[in-house]
């Protein structure tokens, strides 16, 4: 099961999943995922991550196909700028996307595969790991999206549940959710890298968590370590994101 599929990283996943052989129900709320995974033999769902209710229903399809193995949680959006200038809208919807579709998801998730195990993958970002100004409600999202994976991970230990939870925290990609905000001031600090990843190389990254058990994994992990600083030092950090965010601009 596969959230977010109709483009990018969802996409990515779906497909590589179905190459393995899984039987692979991918949702989105864009109803061309249907007609796009159809292409690699996977059945395309129409489904919102923010209503529990859709997670279950989808869970139910799942298992028309046989024992659901691997969940993914990948359906995200982005929105820049100050969060004082963000519509109410704007911000509910990233926070309900981002953070409660994940952890709907893998509630259902639990609740299908606990009797015969399985694999949560939660797709995360670099911002997960630090401040990022500019992205101040994705990134906060993106950083409860991983507490809760190991949080989640630890609950299951404590129950003697056999469910693995990965998360995968991916740098800025070159897809349809960022050249969206391209053109926005905010959005300079995503080109501070050294370049936009491709999303095939997330995909690869994601699905490779499932065949070991390594809870989490930053693509790059040097972008990773630099990320943390902003945690660890905020005054320092932010100075630095400072300076990125001018060559993120120079770059953009």
């Amino acid at each position: 099961m596969v959230t977010g599929a109709a483009r990018g990283f969802g996409l990515g996943i779906a497909r590589r999943l179905a190459e393995r052989g899984y039987a692979v129900v991918a949702t989105d709320v864009d109803p061309v995922v249907e007609e796009v995974v159809s292409r690699f033999g996977a059945h395309g769902v129409v489904a919102d991550v923010r209503d529990p209710a859709a997670h279950r229903a989808v869970a139910d399809a799942a298992r028309r196909y046989g024992r659901v193995a691997v969940w993914v949680n990948n359906a995200g959006v982005l929105a820049t700028g100050p969060v004082w200038e963000q519509d109410d809208d704007v911000v509910r919807r990233m926070v309900e996307v981002n953070l409660l579709g994940v952890v709907h998801g893998s509630r259902v998730a639990v609740e299908t595969m606990r009797g015969s195990g399985g694999r949560i993958l939660n797709i995360a970002s670099m911002s997960a790991y630090g401040p990022v100004p500019g992205l101040a409600v994705y990134a906060a999202t993106k950083a409860a999206v991983l507490n809760f994976g190991t949080s989640l991970q630890g609950d299951l230990d404590l129950a003697g549940v056999p469910i693995r939870v990965h998360t995968l925290c991916p740098d800025a990609a070159d897809t349809a959710m960022v050249d969206r905000v391209r053109d926005d001031e905010d959005s300079a600090i995503l080109f501070s890298g050294g370049g936009l990843l491709p999303p095939d190389e997330v995909a690869d990254a994601a699905v490779a968590l499932l065949d070991g058990r390594r809870l989490v994994r930053a693509v790059p992990a040097h972008r990773a370590g630099m990320a943390r600083l902003g945690a660890v030092a905020p005054s320092v950090g932010l100075r630095v994101l400072a300076l990125m965010r001018k060559w993120g601009e120079k770059r953009r």
